[in-house]
């Protein structure tokens, strides 16, 4: 049967130009500047072409005839040259998605896609600030990423907000606190069998044994090493709390993820404000149900409601002596793990070795570095906080995974604050 397409047909059909080409034709003529919002062909991310060039540069609703599969060569042409025209705008934005995702890493938020978070609000700042410079980009790409961490657990801080800052609620609220820290009491210490758990158990660390946690919770040995933080100076040595020993805590209403206290010192609010803000997981919560069980944790054994995550606090007390430069006098295989990792950086070694103005470290990081222990515990304490609100347990098969990555956290934050200010003394230096 003959073939019913016209001449015509065939000619238009020909002159088509699939929208896909021309969206490549146009992002490639970008060059590596936009090199993190594309794929490893080059192209851009599906998630660039969702939420930046159709919405935010190409604007199909507005403009039918760049919207469909094919369009013809003047369209082509057209969405061409709105990608070029936005040229410097999405090199900004990839500088921005860089910056904003520096900051999500030194603010511990992981909730979320960080492409779907920030890829429209950077293409914002992009159009507001052109390119971040040093001066800027760090306090604005650490404000937007709280803004949008905020905003994203709005629904349950927001009604803890308004409990706290209730009148009558927050005397209500009080009164527990009171009640709570009234009837604390911390067992005592009466496993003789406790410190050969802790040695068993950090042995068995990154190898192919799973830790007896079981034995520790069963024993109470987590709740049992807190009684110890009673003593004057003890919790505050760990750099839990400034306070000679720990202290009943305020109800509080406002907080801010910049200046924080350290953890035993947050006032309630301080504390959920701190783990719950940007989880998305946090909006289904019973706002009463979260300030009771978090009144009731601050008066418990290392500030924590579960004697597993007493626990992991005991461990990693424990293992964290391995950061500390002294010898250890009957190391475990957790001990010499992260004592490897720890002295293969070479920021750690010249602050260990030159003095300070031969260095070439910050003071700020050669302090940290000097008291990573108490570091590496106040985030060990963050994230067991975290889990418990979420209610995810460590199972003992995570524990080393667990103890580990808290260190790769802390070196990764110090890397990234090490770097940026060499890059800002060496701007300074030009």
């Amino acid at each position: 049967m003959a073939s019913t397409t016209s001449g015509a047909d065939l000619t238009s059909a020909i002159a088509t130009v699939p929208r896909a080409v021309a969206i490549a034709q146009g992002w490639a003529a970008l060059g590596a500047g936009v090199e993190v919002l594309s794929n490893g062909s080059g192209r851009p991310l599906a998630r660039t072409i969702k939420l930046i060039l159709d919405p935010l540069v190409i604007r199909p609703v507005q403009n039918p005839h760049l919207a469909g599969l094919s369009l013809t060569p003047d369209a082509a042409s057209e969405l061409v040259g709105r990608i070029a025209d936005e040229g410097g705008a999405l090199t900004a934005t990839a500088q921005w998605f860089v910056a904003l995702k520096s900051a999500r890493r030194a603010l511990r938020i992981s909730d979320g896609n960080p492409q779907e978070k920030y890829f429209q609000r950077c293409f914002e700042l992009a159009r507001l600030h052109g390119v971040p410079t040093p001066a800027t980009a760090e306090r604005t790409a650490a404000d937007t990423v709280q803004e949008i961490a905020q905003s994203s657990g709005e629904n349950v801080m927001t009604r803890i907000r308004e409990l706290v800052q209730d009148a009558d609620e927050a005397d209500r609220l009080h009164s527990e606190i009171l009640a709570a820290w009234r009837s604390r009491g911390l067992p005592q210490n009466t496993t003789s069998d406790a410190a050969a758990l802790v040695f068993d158990a950090l042995n068995a660390c990154g190898t192919e044994a799973t830790p007896d946690l079981e034995a520790l919770v069963a024993t109470c040995a987590g709740s049992a090493a807190a009684s110890a933080l009673e003593s004057p100076d003890a919790a505050r040595v760990l750099g839990l709390t400034t306070l000679v020993r720990p202290g009943m805590p305020e109800l509080g209403t406002t907080a801010s993820k910049r200046s924080l206290p350290l953890p035993f010192d947050r006032s309630v609010y301080e504390r959920l404000f701190a783990a719950l803000s940007g989880s998305t997981a946090a909006t289904d919560l019973d706002a009463a149900e979260v300030l009771a069980d978090e009144i009731a944790r601050t008066a418990q054994g290392w500030e924590l409601a579960d004697e597993r995550s007493r626990a992991v606090m005991m461990l990693g007390a424990e293992a964290a002596h391995a950061l500390e430069p002294v010898a250890l006098l009957r190391p475990t295989n957790a001990h010499r793990l992260l004592r490897g990792r720890w002295d293969r950086e070479a920021y750690v070694r010249r602050v260990r070795r030159l003095p300070a103005d031969l260095s070439g470290v910050p003071e700020a990081i050669r302090a940290d570095v000097h008291t990573v222990r108490q570091g590496y515990l106040r985030r060990l304490w963050v994230r067991m906080h975290g889990r418990e609100l979420r209610d995810l347990p460590t199972p003992a098969s995570e524990l080393w995974d667990t103890l580990d990555g808290i260190l790769r956290s802390v070196v990764m934050d110090q890397r990234h604050r090490l770097k940026l200010a060499l890059a800002r003394d060496t701007e300074g230096a030009a």
